[in-house]
């Protein structure tokens, strides 16, 4: 009997019904471009890549969305938040309808995003009225409401005979707009709110996010649930170019995928509070690898040679075999859906928002990338069953890591004699762990520490290579893209080399903080690991000129997550050296990685202009020289190289690397050098130093060659990228023998005498200029910005550990030493993030200045200026006699 007192026994139901009748509609609305997207791909003649973007956009924003919905759910109740979403889910459907461009749809599918994001806010909600024996089911019928696609996918097409798309839209507006009023009016303040209610620290809530077993369920639901939402999308699609069925006919078929994907989920959430969600999930993985196994065989004749015939027959999934398992696929699915929300609650019962929103979160995200991609593959592949392929391998990979997962806590119980509840997959033995970490300690560093940060070093490099690597692809592409019949404009090349940058810069702000949180093992080997998806996706997208342009922006900015992976990269080498070797082992570390930006830059012309995968990687795209000969290209080799050597590098940071206990801190911890003034005076350093080195690397190759014309600069680009990343460690050396900061400051002084020497071998006035000066000016800045970098890195970690040991005083050095290695592993981390939008501004200097004076020089006197304030504010602060901190 539940011990829940009666008022609150008479509201649950109340609240389960209202919100998920709430959330059908909003699922109908997020889904809505399945059907209307065939009428506006027919009205714009937008292409089968166009079409999979704009139905996958609206999935992307309510994904992203989810991680902050759940926390604002958590803080302020989901009756306000989730009236609220609907609310402006009803004017971007109605603002929908006033779209007559391609540009106005994808504003509007944005906005429609939001509705999906009312999942998170639902499930909160709904949570929190029920006792734990009962989350299952109420979860259960509360997800059932994804069958709204099915309203969407059903009811549409008898919409679209009688209304035009605009005028359907308007009604969905209408609908949703009522509905998020009733929802205001009849919907209650949770019971917990209504006594002493203490909302969480947003710090606090994303403190969770390190706890591993949460990215083990996302993995899940990226399947059960991304899946499911990029089906419900591809799904008309795909009936009707493959076995030639109407709209109609399509929706109808398709609503056989989503009603048992939707409504069955009840029966999973069920089955969850019954008979575990270990046991739902072996189900679900298991019969869905099978499934998509199946439908992933394309039409296939085969001819078998006997002893005295031919025997020859075909092999083909017929439509009702089709409809057969897809209609199975859907209902275990609905069951995976059910089972992988059943832990959540149960394992984290009082953060149901933060962290349902991030597996949520990552299950929408699945949503957009996959239809995006099935789109892809059938322009590249060519073949229709290569979405069921993909899916194949996703549910495979599940599955092993589950059974992994299980198998290991089974291991336990038995070794233990007690059940095991919270799964230990993928925790960190103790072999990894490294309790008592001493560098300052001269015996301990020379018999033991010195060894372990060496391999950690020689670990993180490599690594940390290839992140470069992935981060600089784009400004090599940019140089060959017009010539392969990529119709951009310059503006748009510059775009495309500077936004990288600008993602590698912001995600950086957050990768900082993540080695305190994460552990410095863990976290090199899967954001290693993540820049498989910039290069996998990059290599089908550059097989085809006709890949819009804002896939390749997606793209773009999916390559900042090699940019990111600097800040923590450094921010867990400093944790691991002495402080009068951290200068060596930070320019180390950061000179060799950056050698990935020269090694892209030399690689890749020599890749791309061979099959190297034997035919694996694709077609070539042909490139017409001025004679009218041809040439073949293999563009996606750039991509492609390096997805080998990321799998390897992932492999030897995970077995290879350690993480340090005394390195471990909350956000909250580490947030306190925002207070540091010096923190932010740093920032304004790095951005002179290492800001300019991946602006100029970036910048270089297109600059030089619309300067040059006569010049082919990718034979160039890679030298001045090797010379920068070669001088940091010297730079380091130089700063650990003379002092940070008289190095930095004689190093801005040469970097403005370098930006006058570019200006005076530019072409001026008619005159074409000097390459052999130009080239000389930038290699000597790319030399000044590596020196650069090392010194200010080595300034760092005496600055703040200086500032701990004065506020401290004497007899607390051991806890000075670790206040100020946190505190300047994080300051690395974020000034390096901050330093990271050079490489998006100075790209995009040149290009503004060249769009309004149709010169570069404009810019190159700005960095100028720059450099000089950079000159000023090291002098005063680090370098004078009297200075606030001499380091």
């Amino acid at each position: 009997m539940s011990s829940l007192p009666l008022h609150i026994k008479s509201g649950q139901y109340r609240a389960l019904w209202l919100t998920t009748a709430a959330f059908t509609l909003c699922f109908a609305v997020w889904t809505i471009f399945s059907i209307l997207g065939i009428k506006i791909k027919a009205d714009l003649a937008l292409t089968d890549t166009q079409m999979a973007l704009l139905m996958a956009l609206p999935i992307l924003s309510g994904s992203l969305s989810r991680i902050a919905l759940g926390m604002f759910t958590e803080r302020w109740g989901g009756r306000l938040v989730f009236s609220t979403l609907m609310y402006i889910a009803a004017i971007a459907t109605y603002l929908l309808s006033l779209a007559d461009s391609y540009d106005m749809l994808l504003v509007a599918g944005i906005g429609l995003g939001l509705a999906g994001g009312g999942f998170i806010v639902g499930a909160t909600y709904v949570v929190s009225w029920f006792e734990t024996q009962k989350q299952g089911t109420a979860l259960g019928i509360f997800g059932a409401g994804n069958v709204g696609a099915a309203l969407t996918t059903f009811g549409a097409p008898f919409l679209l005979k009688y209304f035009s798309w605009q005028e359907t839209a308007q009604i969905y507006a209408l609908i949703i707009a009522i509905s998020a009023t009733a929802y205001l009016v009849f919907a209650k303040t949770e019971p917990r709110r209504l006594t002493n209610f203490k909302p969480p620290k947003f710090s606090e809530q994303l403190g969770l996010l390190s706890d591993i077993r949460i990215w083990r369920f996302a993995l899940y639901y990226f399947f059960v649930f991304g899946a499911f939402v990029a089906l419900a999308l591809w799904l008309p699609h795909y009936l009707i170019d493959v076995y030639g069925v109407s709209l109609v006919t399509a929706g109808i078929l398709t609503s056989f995928y989503i009603i048992p994907g939707s409504l069955f989920r009840i029966l999973g959430g069920f089955w969850s509070d019954k008979y575990g969600a270990r046991r739902i999930m072996y189900w679900t993985l298991g019969i869905s690898t099978i499934c998509t196994f199946l439908l992933s065989y394309p039409p296939t004749h085969y001819s078998v040679k006997g002893v005295e015939h031919v025997f020859e027959f075909n092999f083909h999934l017929s439509l009702p075999v089709f409809v057969l398992l897809i209609f199975t696929l859907g209902f275990f699915m609905s069951l995976g859906k059910a089972a992988v929300f059943k832990h959540i609650p149960t394992y984290f019962p009082n953060n149901v928002g933060v962290v349902g929103g991030l597996v949520s979160m990552v299950g929408g995200i699945g949503g957009f990338l996959l239809p995006v991609t099935f789109g892809m593959l059938n322009d590249v592949i060519g073949i229709w069953q290569s979405c069921f392929m993909l899916l194949f391998v996703i549910s495979s990979i599940s599955l092993m890591w589950m059974h992994y997962s299980i198998r290991r806590a089974e291991r336990m119980e038995w070794a233990s004699g007690q059940t095991v509840k919270n799964l230990p997959e993928m925790t960190t033995p103790d072999a990894f762990v490294l309790n008592d970490w001493q560098p300052e300690n001269k015996h301990f560093w020379d018999t033991k520490g010195k060894k372990i940060a060496t391999r950690n070093l020689w670990i993180s490099i490599p690594n940390l290579f290839l992140a470069f690597a992935v981060w600089s692809i784009w400004s090599i592409m940019v140089v060959k893209m017009p010539t392969l019949g990529f119709n951009y404009s310059p503006n748009e090349l510059f775009w495309l080399a500077a936004l990288p940058a600008l993602s590698g810069a912001t995600l950086r702000i957050f990768y900082g903080f993540m080695i305190p949180i994460f552990g410095g093992r863990r976290w090199t080997a899967l954001s290693t690991a993540s820049l498989l998806i910039p290069c996998l996706w990059m290599g089908f997208a550059l097989q085809n000129i006709e890949t819009p342009y804002l896939i390749m922006l997606i793209l773009a900015l999916l390559c900042g997550l090699g940019g990111a992976n600097f800040s923590s990269s450094m921010a867990n080498i400093s944790f691991f050296y002495p402080r009068a070797e951290k200068g060596t082992a930070l320019g180390l570390n950061a000179g060799l990685g950056n050698l990935g930006v020269s090694g892209m830059q030399l690689i890749a012309p020599l890749v791309i202009s061979a099959s190297v995968f034997g035919g694996l990687e694709g077609e070539p795209l042909t490139l017409v020289l001025q004679n009218s000969e041809t040439h073949s290209v293999w563009l996606q080799n750039a991509a492609f190289i390096w997805v080998p050597f990321i799998i390897i590098g992932s492999i030897a940071a995970w077995f290879g690397m350690n993480d340090i206990t005394d390195a471990k801190s909350s956000f909250k911890e580490q947030a306190v050098v925002f207070k540091r003034h010096h923190t932010w005076l740093m920032c304004w350093l790095y951005l002179g130093t290492f800001g300019s080195f991946i602006g100029f690397a970036a910048g270089f190759p297109l600059l030089s060659g619309m300067l040059f014309p006569d010049v082919d600069p990718v034979k160039f680009a890679f030298i001045g990228p090797l010379a920068g990343a070669l001088a940091r460690p010297i730079g380091g050396k130089l700063a650990d023998k003379f002092g940070g900061a008289q190095v930095t400051l004689w190093n801005f002084f040469f970097m403005a005498m370098g930006v006058i020497g570019v200006l005076y071998f530019l072409p001026h006035d008619g005159a074409a200029g000097n390459f052999g000066g130009f080239f000389g000016m930038f290699v000597l800045l790319f030399i000044t910005t590596g020196i650069g970098n090392g010194s200010t890195f080595r300034m760092v970690p005496v600055m703040f550990l200086t500032l701990r040991q004065k506020a401290l005083g004497k007899g607390m050095e051991k806890q000075a030493e670790i206040e100020g290695n946190r505190e300047s592993a994080a300051v690395l981390g974020f000034i390096s993030a901050i330093a990271a939008y050079g490489g998006f501004f100075i790209p995009k200097s040149y290009g503004t200045a060249m769009s309004l004076t149709g010169a570069v020089d404009t810019a190159l006197y700005g960095f100028i200026l720059f450099y000089a304030s950079c000159v000023v504010i090291t002098w005063w602060f680090y370098a004078r006699r009297n200075a606030e901190i001499p380091c």
